[in-house]
């Protein structure tokens, strides 16, 4: 009796104590500004390029097929330019391509290497603009969450451009996340240090005559990026809306729910938002155990995490035979909406990896429904399984003898 007492007070405390180098990091490890003035880092003409020559121009496109639009303070000095951890002087524009790892002999990765290039900036904003005419005006805008270097963030938008097989510009929004475990602390006082960038870069994206839909992805803390530079641009939309915002999917968001049900989804699922066709996609799991930590160091539940903060609540469902998991609420309505905003889908069943906090890229049911989202898919879409709640969804795992591969469906390097 003494052991099992013993065996859940440890497993209760867990969390805070994996927790605790987390915080202490935050404490007394700061950022290390480095040997080099941040000057000096951008003095040559490399981050801020003149408009390009046409031959040279085209060649850089079919080897850099991807945007980027980066905080992070580059790194000029050599012919490779680099982006780095630190806050930049100004937002910058470029392309990429699809990283790579470079392998030895042995099969070990020897260097990383991603064709990388800073843009001007009218010139970005033309090439996007020719390259969404061209598709219709569709794009996919990636803000990428912690714990991400600039190599890290680009192969998760490859992988989702892949994935997805989506056929306009795909863009990803670079803050400076500083890649490593023990710098929560300073990744999230970056990303509301960016702000202000972010929203300005959105509204302007959304603002643009050739932009017919933005499906709006991000991941963990990106979402905290994310949801209020939306609110901002509808805010501020010269009609009252923005609704060429239409698909926003947030990947494991480190949000606090309750401030989601509150405030943003009210603001942002407005009724006639939703009837424009504004919808939210959430992805949570139980097993996130990234997100269970950020519940415990921040007091209070995530919307990536289907925890019941409430324990009378939790007594209710497991009194009712179902599962202890509580989820965000749908906005309340004095006229409901035609159509519906919101949709969590849980991916517990088939959640992969070992913290459980990237099944969308990770996981080869949860890949296959957020490329079904992405497409425009709603609903009932294949592997969803309906809950007790409308707009919750689980998904199932398959049998164990149909095991998926889960690296060749989420990949798709072949295709």
């Amino acid at each position: 009796m003494i052991g099992e007492s013993l065996q859940a007070l440890v497993s209760r405390l867990r969390p805070l104590i994996l927790g605790l180098p987390l915080l202490a990091a935050a404490c007394i490890s700061p950022v290390d500004y480095g040997p080099v003035r941040h000057s000096d880092y951008v003095a040559d003409e490399r981050c801020a390029p003149p408009a390009s020559t046409v031959t040279d121009h085209q060649q850089d496109n079919a080897e850099k097929p991807f945007f980027v639009v980066t905080s992070r303070l580059p790194d000029c000095r050599s012919e490779a330019v680099k982006l780095l951890s630190h806050r930049g002087d100004k937002v910058r524009f470029g392309r990429f391509g699809a990283p790579q790892d470079v392998v030895n002999d042995k099969g070990k990765v020897k260097s990383r290497n991603i064709p990388f290039a800073i843009s001007n900036e009218a010139q970005w904003w033309a090439d996007l603009s020719k390259t969404m005419g061209n598709r219709e005006g569709r794009v996919l805008l990636y803000v990428h969450g912690y714990r991400e270097t600039f190599f890290s963030s680009s192969r998760d938008a490859a992988q989702i451009a892949r994935l997805t097989g989506f056929t306009g510009p795909v863009i990803q929004y670079s803050w400076p996340s500083q890649g490593r475990l023990l710098k929560y602390a300073v990744d999230e006082t970056n990303m509301y240090w960016d702000e202000r960038n972010f929203r300005k870069f959105l509204t302007k994206l959304a603002q643009q005559s050739w932009t017919k839909e933005i499906v709006l992805v991000s991941h963990s803390l990106g979402a905290r990026l994310v949801l209020p530079a939306v609110e901002f641009v509808d805010r501020t939309a010269t009609n009252g809306d923005s609704s060429v915002i239409s698909n926003i999917i947030l990947a494991s968001p480190d949000v606090d729910r309750q401030d989601f049900e509150r405030d943003i989804a009210e603001e942002i699922l407005s009724a006639r938002r939703v009837n424009n066709d504004r919808r939210i996609t959430v992805y949570a799991s139980a097993k996130d155990s990234a997100l269970s930590l950020s519940d415990d160091v921040h007091g209070y539940p995530r919307l990536g995490h289907p925890r019941c903060f409430d324990p009378f609540k939790a007594a209710k469902l497991l009194e009712k035979g179902l599962p202890e998991r509580c989820y965000a609420a749908k906005s309340q309505y004095d006229v409901p909406p035609e159509k519906s905003g919101l949709t969590i889908v849980d991916t517990t069943a088939v959640s992969e990896g070992r913290v459980g906090h990237g099944d969308y890229l990770r996981s080869a049911v949860a890949c296959e429904d957020f490329a079904a989202v992405v497409n425009g898919e709603r609903g009932a879409i294949k592997g969803r399984e309906a809950t007790h709640l409308s707009y919750v969804f689980a998904l199932t795992a398959p049998p164990k003898d149909q095991e998926p591969d889960h690296l060749a469906i989420c990949r798709r390097d072949s295709e």
